[in-house]
């Protein structure tokens, strides 16, 4: 590290640990002259030494390992952005991609979905995994709150419950563009055992999995349209968006919204 990375990184650390609320984890806020947790509450969450992590934060702690930085990280409450930037100023590279099945979403991203009245939306993590919907896609594709949590996974749901197959207008264009677009997003958050585990139970499911599988193709999910045979409604056609979630790499959201004006009066049926 030069001069000035450890003088950057020690000034960041004590940013990020001045903006804390001593409280909120515990300690006392009495006799403290400056905000914010003390540096040996800081070492004392990250279990390091009070004395080197205070020559860090003084800029002559010598280069810390990526070990060290993340019980730093988890220990000051670091958001992923936050970490990433610890590790530019100390090695000039984001941190190792270390994939962390998410258990939920905020109040807030629920709400924002909820306000897509007409529009199906979704939010699945890196394994496609369907963690949030709103009543316009459980109108729609398929009420996710009726199955079990397992099997709210789009390559389960894709390739392995016949309603949901019979539902797309092209399935094996469909279903070939879902592996593909499954792959890259898997891969670039570093989930490489979790897609293997789930790749092997598909492939046993799923002769057509595996034959998808099997070509390697990769795909991005940005945009594109898709068409729906509803039971009630008939053919919804649906233009979809994807989305990363700010702050949350291992979340994309995605937004369908109907093509046409008779497109829109489908969905209005449908949620009524």
């Amino acid at each position: 590290m030069s001069d000035q990375s450890v003088q950057l990184l020690g000034a960041y650390l004590k940013d990020c640990r001045a903006r804390l609320d001593p409280a909120s984890f515990g300690f006392s806020n009495a006799r403290r002259r400056t905000p914010g947790l003390r540096r040996e509450e800081v070492a004392q969450r990250a279990n390091i030494s009070p004395t080197w992590y205070t020559w860090l934060e003084q800029g002559r702690g010598g280069a810390p390992s990526s070990e060290v930085l993340n019980r730093i990280a988890q220990g000051l409450l670091m958001t992923e952005p936050e970490r990433e930037h610890l590790f530019m100023l100390a090695f000039g590279h984001p941190p190792e991609v270390v994939y962390r099945a998410p258990a939920g979403v905020t109040p807030r991203l629920q709400r924002l979905l909820d306000t897509l009245t007409f529009s199906p939306a979704i939010v699945k993590t890196a394994t496609w995994d369907v963690l949030a919907w709103n009543r316009a896609a459980a109108v729609v594709f398929t009420d996710y709150s009726l199955l079990p949590v397992e099997e709210r996974n789009i390559l389960r749901l894709m390739f392995c419950r016949a309603g949901v197959r019979e539902r797309q207008d092209d399935w094996e264009a469909m279903a070939r563009f879902v592996v593909g677009a499954f792959r890259a997003d898997a891969i670039r958050a570093g989930a490489a055992s979790e897609v293997s585990k789930l790749a092997d139970e598909l492939c046993l499911r799923s002769p057509e999995f595996a034959t998808f599988w099997r070509d390697n193709d990769v795909r991005v999910h940005g945009e594109g349209t898709k068409r729906i045979h509803h039971p009630t409604q008939g053919v919804i056609a649906l233009e979809f968006s994807g989305f990363a979630v700010d702050g949350r790499p291992d979340l994309g959201m995605i937004i369908y919204n109907p093509v046409t004006a008779e497109d829109v009066q489908r969905v209005r049926a449908l949620v009524g």
